[in-house]
């Protein structure tokens, strides 16, 4: 979507809503993402009886069943990912790139020892890898790795199909944890386990990426340390000690 013609697409938006029509029915007039048009309709007030045919046409939807309003979601969910995609434009430059990476390991990557990190998903962990290649120059034969799995999975053809995703070769991988036996219902299935990849003699490259965060946090730093010190009660709070379980009088 050509970001000149919002104004115009805008205006007659919200001309369209009050005319009390719906969501459904400006966005097949105004091709632009459900979550737009709330951005820029949700001030424009309506009349008793638009908010009555509104209403109307909402039970009516509902009455066509669950299955329907999913699918529709589905379409909803289609659009705003496509008008998102062409927000974004490729290839982004080596600071983005570079950025991402290091938010990427403070989210998932260790705080306190080392330059190591673990993930169950393919895309974040090759990211990460060919991250570590193309910023830190350090091949994935460098990089060393261990699986957390369950015991019924098969723990060769889990290394096999990561060393094949990332170019760690198989001798980089050492000895799995295997989870116990959990009788719960799990939602999710981790088909391929979780990875932990750890760069040896990493300490000074973690240092590094937290000094590029620190950089980038320079603006909300001030107000997040100003806060911290108000509320310092709460690092006073005592932690939890585990009690061995009593005895039954």
């Amino acid at each position: 979507m050509n970001k000149l013609r919002y104004p115009q697409l805008k205006l007659k938006a919200i001309k369209l809503r009050k005319k009390g029509l719906s969501y459904g029915e400006i966005k097949r007039e105004v091709n632009v993402s459900k979550s737009t048009l709330s951005l820029w309709l949700k001030v424009i007030p309506l009349t008793l009886k638009q908010r009555k045919r509104l209403y109307t046409n909402q039970i009516l939807n509902m009455t066509k069943g669950p299955q329907s309003q999913k699918e529709r979601r589905k379409r909803e969910i289609k659009e705003i990912l496509k008008e998102s995609e062409q927000e974004i434009q490729l290839p982004i430059s080596f600071e983005i790139y570079q950025l991402i990476g290091a938010f990427l390991y403070w989210s998932e990557g260790s705080k306190t020892s080392g330059f190591c990190f673990s993930n169950s998903d393919p895309h974040f962990v090759l990211f990460m890898v060919r991250w570590l290649k193309r910023v830190f120059e350090i091949s994935p034969k460098e990089l060393k790795c261990w699986l957390n799995i369950y015991s019924q999975q098969n723990d060769l053809k889990i290394k096999q199909f990561w060393s094949e995703l990332t170019g760690i070769p198989l001798e980089n991988f050492g000895k799995s944890f295997i989870k116990p036996q959990n009788k719960g219902f799990k939602k999710n299935n981790l088909y391929y386990g979780t990875i932990k990849v750890k760069v040896l003699k990493g300490t000074d490259m973690r240092y590094r990426v937290f000094g590029w965060i620190k950089t980038v946090l320079k603006d909300v730093a001030p107000e997040v340390e100003l806060r911290q010190k108000e509320w310092k009660s709460l690092k006073e709070t005592s932690r939890p000690v585990n009690i061995p379980n009593a005895p039954i009088a």
